[in-house]
């Protein structure tokens, strides 16, 4: 049985009317046993007999884990540059000169873009923040792996090149690992220009939900979505097998072995993500991706810099080009 108010809401929406006469009419039909169903932005109480507005739902900066996501982005943002500080005190010390410093002052950088690009994925979701916020966490992560392939590949080409006779010296230095870095992520670059010019996101209100309104970020192309994922598996993939194999070359130039538990770590993370993506819906969704982006962006830095950092500051002995030449002749 509808009462009054649920009906005058509908009545005023048939057209302007005296509240009498809207009241009359909305008792009218409750006598008569009739039901109107709710609009889309409303939802009945407990006892069917009012409508009442539905409230909005996404992850915002005032919400609770909002907050919190929001503070260890800026937080965790922090470490990156603390790091690089480190090195660039210590920039002419061996552990930094041997492990390829130009490029690890790059992914360095980059995984800081990577620990703010989660700020992008909290507030109301827009049409600007949804067709920029995937693509830049789709670039940064590839930038970051291609960056650790090129530090991999140069580990394997600097070894060789020690070996007699080898043209292999004409490839060591930055020149070829930017080049690396500027193909591998060319390739991501590519997919989601196709992404934004064939389909791309936009911001969208799902009214399905009992008792609210969840405002998403629809991804437009699920196929380019899952490609740019693809792309990045793919070079972490290569970068783990590449650096697994060479696992075991001198450490005077090894830092392969920090770079495998790494890449383990991220691939451990991104695999368990799509499924845990695919389960949720609406902030619930967006938290397990910024969780994703937190974690396997701290893997990289702490598996590939802790060690370094922990010579560095702790073990300045080892920090010695004496060190390193009895390692390379002991190895």
């Amino acid at each position: 049985m509808a009462t009054c108010p649920a009906h005058v809401y509908y009545l005023l929406r048939m057209g302007p009317m005296s509240c009498d006469v809207r009241c009359v009419k909305a008792m009218a039909a409750s006598v008569a046993g009739e039901c109107i169903r709710c609009s889309e932005d409303f939802w009945p109480n407990n006892e069917n007999d009012f409508c009442t507005a539905k409230h909005i739902e996404f992850l915002s900066y005032e919400d609770p884990l909002g907050t919190a996501l929001a503070t260890f982005s800026a937080g965790f943002s922090l470490l990156p540059a603390v790091v690089f500080c480190v090195f660039m005190k210590h920039h002419n010390s061996p552990v930094v000169k041997a492990n390829n410093r130009e490029v690890s002052y790059f992914l360095l950088l980059t995984l800081g873009l990577c620990l703010l690009t989660p700020l992008i994925f909290i507030g109301l979701p827009k049409k600007e923040t949804c067709v920029f916020r995937q693509p830049a966490f789709g670039t940064f992560f590839s930038i970051c792996v291609s960056s650790i392939l090129a530090k991999t590949i140069t580990v394997v080409i600097a070894f060789n090149a020690t070996k007699p006779g080898s043209h292999l010296r004409n490839y060591i230095g930055p020149k070829v690992s930017f080049t690396t870095i500027f193909c591998c992520s060319l390739i991501q670059c590519c997919i989601c220009i196709i992404w934004l010019s064939v389909s791309p996101p936009f911001s969208e209100s799902d009214k399905s939900y009992p008792g609210k309104i969840v405002i998403q970020c629809n991804e437009g192309s699920v196929l380019m979505f899952y490609l740019m994922l693809a792309y990045l598996g793919i070079l972490a993939s290569v970068t783990l097998i590449i650096s697994f194999l060479a696992r075991n070359l001198p450490d005077s130039f090894n830092e392969t072995r920090f770079i495998t538990f790494s890449m383990i770590v991220f691939i451990s993370v991104w695999f368990s993500f799509i499924p845990a993506y695919i389960s949720t819906k609406g902030k619930c969704m967006v938290a397990v991706e910024i969780f994703a982006i937190f974690s396997s962006t701290v893997g990289l830095l702490i598996c590939i810099f802790l060690p370094k950092c922990y010579i560095i500051l702790l073990r300045p002995d080892m920090n010695t080009r004496g060190h390193i030449i009895r390692q390379q002749t002991t190895t």
